[in-house]
């Protein structure tokens, strides 16, 4: 069964860092686009970033671009959320999630760990 499980989640002061991981159950994954959405209380989710593992081009939404940085292991089959400057704003759960490069929407999605800034 494929699986996403994420891990570093914490709580940090605004200014901070944090590095989210997610392991990959297959390295099937590695033919597939990864990325991160996040949920803050009351809100919707959003599209955080992405990267394409075969090729390591990331996207990246307004929000957090300059800020967070999104990478891969392919030794570890892990794919890493790198988040600078925190702030309140990104306080939220955090989710990584898979899908083939064909697909219109992301397939897998892990259990989601939670992200607090405190100002």
């Amino acid at each position: 069964q494929v699986q996403l499980v994420e891990s570093g989640g914490g709580s940090v002061q605004t200014g901070g860092s944090l590095r989210l991981s997610c392991a990959a159950s297959e390295r099937s994954f590695r033919t597939y686009i990864m990325g991160w959405f996040r949920q803050a209380p009351g809100k919707e989710r959003e599209f955080v970033g992405s990267i394409t593992w075969s090729t390591g081009i990331t996207d990246y939404s307004e929000p957090v671009k300059g800020r967070f940085t999104i990478s891969r292991d392919n030794a570890k089959n892990t794919v890493y959320l790198q988040m600078n400057s925190l702030k309140p704003e990104d306080t939220a759960v955090y989710y990584c999630v898979a899908k083939r490069v064909v697909a219109l929407q992301y397939e897998y999605w892990g259990q989601g760990t939670q992200v607090t800034v405190s100002s």
